[in-house]
């Protein structure tokens, strides 16, 4: 089983030591009433996965661990055909080892959209909501982050990242097999909390916002991306039934009423910073995820909406802070 020794050693002096409480507890359950039923078999991958020490890491710039130089081909050989036993992978790109790891999102691009706009991540304690693989945390870690913290219900990803973290050594960052709502509510322990991709998945976003609050301490940063639409404050959209084949997709708001939603949770300082249209040379099918894609989804008579006929997915960035 995964060790969070180290986790719950830097929680006790932070500002988070109240979830400890009920942290080990949710993990525990988590991982074993609602146990994956492959998990088992990751774990054991984790734990044979080959002893390397790369010569470099890179999580500034990209996430690149070491060098194909670091370990011998037959090895690397090895190292892929475990690695692919956890696909599909989609947030990246990564490369370990000199294997390069080609994800369905271009996490990346994402990132420079993001990081230019948002404080300084340096000696921050940071949350990231929805975290997938960790892409998100390791980068926030490159930017100087003390301590990162994700939670996901997605078992396979966090095997992803704990393999990635294997050749990393003992950073502070560490993801959860959690959703937000085990969070002790009010906790007001975070600098900064991502969410990037999660609200339009959740069926009361008003709740989600008013969760991602009370995990800030006072005038903390929340960093926020979601799929919006155009139209004045009172436009939102609700699918009839999916959006891009997506089942679990809800609200879309335009901007201004995202950033009236926000203002209304007591939010203040809400600038929405970027919004972007999601392509398909950001969002696609590779060797590393298998399955449909952002090209599938979308109208092939009319790219710019999806199947359903709904507008073309637009993606807003867009920063706030928590009540002082």
């Amino acid at each position: 089983m995964i060790d969070y020794s180290e986790l719950y050693k830097i929680l006790q002096k932070s500002k988070a030591r109240e979830w400890l409480k009920t942290l080990e507890a949710s993990i525990e359950l988590a991982f074993n009433s609602h146990r994956h039923g492959e998990l088992d078999k990751w774990l054991a991958m984790l734990d044979n996965l080959p002893d390397i020490k790369p010569s470099s890491i890179d999580l500034e710039t990209e996430v690149r661990i070491g060098s194909k130089g670091d370990i011998d081909d037959n090895v690397l050989e090895l190292l892929e055909q475990d690695l692919r036993m956890l696909m599909p992978w989609r947030k990246g790109p990564v490369s370990v080892l000199g294997l390069d790891i080609n994800t369905e999102w271009h996490s990346d691009w994402k990132w420079n959209r993001v990081q230019p706009h948002i404080s300084s991540l340096k000696g921050r304690h940071v949350l990231d909501v929805g975290c997938g693989n960790g892409y998100y945390a390791l980068r926030s870690y490159g930017q100087g982050a003390d301590l990162v913290v994700g939670v996901d219900p997605g078992q396979k990803y966090i095997i992803q990242f704990y393999a990635l973290k294997k050749y990393l050594g003992d950073i502070p960052v560490h993801l959860l097999p959690l959703g937000i709502e085990e969070i002790p509510a009010a906790l007001k322990a975070f600098d900064t909390v991502f969410s990037m991709g999660v609200l339009y998945h959740r069926r009361s976003p008003l709740e989600h916002l008013y969760e991602l609050r009370d995990c800030l301490k006072p005038g903390g940063e929340l960093v926020l991306e979601t799929l919006v639409i155009e139209g004045d404050v009172n436009t939102v959209l609700l699918p009839t039934d999916r959006y891009q084949q997506m089942r679990n997709v809800w609200f879309l708001p335009s901007c201004d009423a995202l950033v009236l939603w926000l203002q209304r949770c007591g939010f203040k300082n809400v600038r929405v910073v970027d919004v972007s249209k999601t392509t398909t040379d950001e969002q696609r099918t590779t060797d590393w995820m298998e399955f449909d894609s952002l090209e599938k989804f979308l109208d092939p008579s009319d790219p710019s909406k999806t199947i359903e006929g709904y507008p073309g997915p637009m993606r807003a960035v867009v920063l706030a802070n928590s009540p002082a």
